[in-house]
């Protein structure tokens, strides 16, 4: 019996260093229970420490909040007039189109023009 035990740790070790991996059902068992044991990966310290401070730095967000004043975002020199025209397209839908530059006629005309276009391929789809 202490022979057998003495040739499965053998086989054991041998699959351990790199050898032929035996067919046994024990020594499968045991590179499994070891396979197991041993880590598959190693972490990265960096990722660690990376990922403490990205979560620390959000707990404290969370603890902390950021104060708002009053007229946040008031005579910023941010505020902008947003253009809007509405438009009766030819088959009796409306088009509306906002920009935050000037919307000339001639780019109105595109847009309507444009719009039709697309209505008009579309209920062709739907007929067909």
């Amino acid at each position: 019996m202490l022979r057998r035990a003495d040739q499965a740790s053998e086989r054991l070790e041998r699959a351990l260093e790199g050898g032929p991996i035996p067919h046994d059902p024990e020594t499968r068992r045991a590179l499994a229970a070891a396979g197991a044991l041993a880590p598959g990966y190693r972490r990265d310290p960096a990722r660690i420490q990376q990922t403490h401070d990205a979560m620390m730095a959000m707990f404290l967000r969370t603890l902390n909040p950021l104060q708002t004043r009053e007229g946040a975002g008031a005579d910023d020199g941010l505020d902008v007039e947003l253009h809007r025209e509405e438009v009766a397209l030819p088959d009796g839908g409306q088009l509306v189109v906002s920009d935050l530059e000037e919307i000339t006629p001639e780019r109105l005309e595109a847009a309507t023009r444009q719009a039709a276009e697309i209505l008009a391929h579309r209920s062709k789809d739907l007929r067909s």
